[in-house]
């Protein structure tokens, strides 16, 4: 089979639209493999259609203060997990904004260790003015966990630059005897998450790279092209391993809980962003191709618009061959193409894509290609947030 070309002129469905804008308690089952922020512009337009969205979020980020938390604590990182349960928090809710704002808010990285102690420990009390207009009893749960955090903390532990929102989660860690899922759960329900936010796997693992140049990087900070220049040679091959400070290779495998999402699934998306580090990372447990394999939905690949420096030389039908090896690495005699992708999903100029879209390559892949209006023209080349949920929702 060769692929597809259309353009899909029933793409969004307005019947469909506003029948689950009717009852989103009820809508799709629609999974996402992701990390990182490129979803969230699309979290915010995807909860008018669906409470049921869920989101494999990778844990593996060894930047920012993520990075000082998962050294001090020995944990997997959770700065990506905090956006996402943001995103999705139910907005109408009372003391979901104040919650947010806590959240989000950052501890001053020019202060004094006095000084951000003092800061935490009017946190812990409820003297702090962004912790007292929370109501209980989420600000209750929230002072206890940061106190958990504090009292288990190294009295060297560098506070600058903290995130609260992660200190909060890594209280709630703490206190769940470390088990990441525990805690996902308090806070999903006491901010009412609309949708179900998790690791792809609950492990303490770092990610490693090696170039087309045949050297190697060790750590995500040093692949995204945001703390660190850009890497200056494509990736050829990743993979997890146990420390930045060693290469060798580790493998981990996908829970039963987390292989009935993706198996139960109403479509599964493999969605714009970091194409490395957000998106295959996410597809290296073992267990992860197999469980896409067995999902009888529709599997659906959009790719970044813009530039990706984790693509560097890659054309969208180089990021698709990528994409369908990995996914097929983990079982690759029972494993075809056609088990785990059947849409590519692109915008109707190939333009914004840098490395073009390779459409000779592309046409000999069997899949679908859908060519449609994603991008508004006067915003640059970022995907219209409100248009793509309605073509998931669509095709959900």
């Amino acid at each position: 089979m060769q692929a597809e070309f259309t353009q899909r002129r029933n793409l969004p469905d307005p019947t469909v639209l506003e029948r689950y804008a009717r009852t989103p308690d009820i809508g799709p089952k629609i999974l996402f493999f992701s990390g990182g922020s490129a979803l969230q512009g699309l979290c915010r337009e995807l909860v008018t259609y669906t409470h049921n969205s869920i989101h494999l979020i990778t844990p593996f980020d060894s930047g920012g203060s993520s990075a000082v938390l998962r050294k001090e604590f020995d944990m997997p990182a959770i700065g990506d997990i905090r956006s996402r349960l943001m995103a999705l928090a139910d907005r109408s809710m009372r003391g979901n904004p104040q919650i947010r704002a806590l959240f989000s808010h950052r501890l001053p990285k020019n202060s004094s260790q006095g000084a951000l102690e003092r800061e935490i420990h009017k946190m812990i009390f409820g003297d702090h003015p962004m912790v007292r207009i929370i109501p209980r009893p989420m600000q209750t749960i929230i002072r206890r966990y940061i106190r958990r955090f504090y009292d288990n903390m190294d009295r060297f532990f560098d506070l600058r630059g903290a995130n609260i929102g992660n200190l909060v989660l890594t209280g709630g860690f703490l206190a769940n005897d470390r088990d990441l899922e525990s805690i996902l759960f308090v806070v999903s329900n006491l901010i009412k998450v609309r949708g179900h936010v998790t690791t792809i796997v609950d492990a303490n693992l770092h990610l490693g790279a090696r170039l087309a140049d045949g050297s190697l990087v060790l750590g995500q900070h040093a692949l995204t092209g945001k703390e660190v220049p850009p890497i200056a040679s494509p990736i050829a091959d990743i993979f997890f391993c146990s420390s930045l400070d060693h290469p060798d290779r580790v493998t981990c495998s996908l829970s039963d809980r987390v292989s009935d999402l993706i198996q139960t699934a109403d479509l599964i998306c493999f969605p714009m962003g970091s194409f490395y580090t957000s998106l295959v990372a996410n597809l290296l447990p073992q267990g992860v191709g197999r469980a896409i394999g067995a999902a009888t939905c529709p599997k659906v690949y959009i790719p970044s618009t813009g530039t990706d420096p984790e693509c560097l030389g890659m054309s969208v039908a180089d990021q698709v061959r990528t994409l369908i090896r990995y996914l097929c690495q983990d079982d690759p005699a029972t494993i075809t193409p056609k088990d785990v992708l059947d849409f590519v999903l692109v915008h109707s100029d190939p333009r914004v894509y840098p490395g073009g879209l390779d459409l000779a390559l592309l046409h000999n892949l069997p899949l679908h290609i859908l060519s449609t209006q994603l991008v508004n023209p006067d915003k640059g080349a970022a995907i219209n947030a409100a248009t793509l949920a309605d073509i998931l929702v669509s095709m959900a």
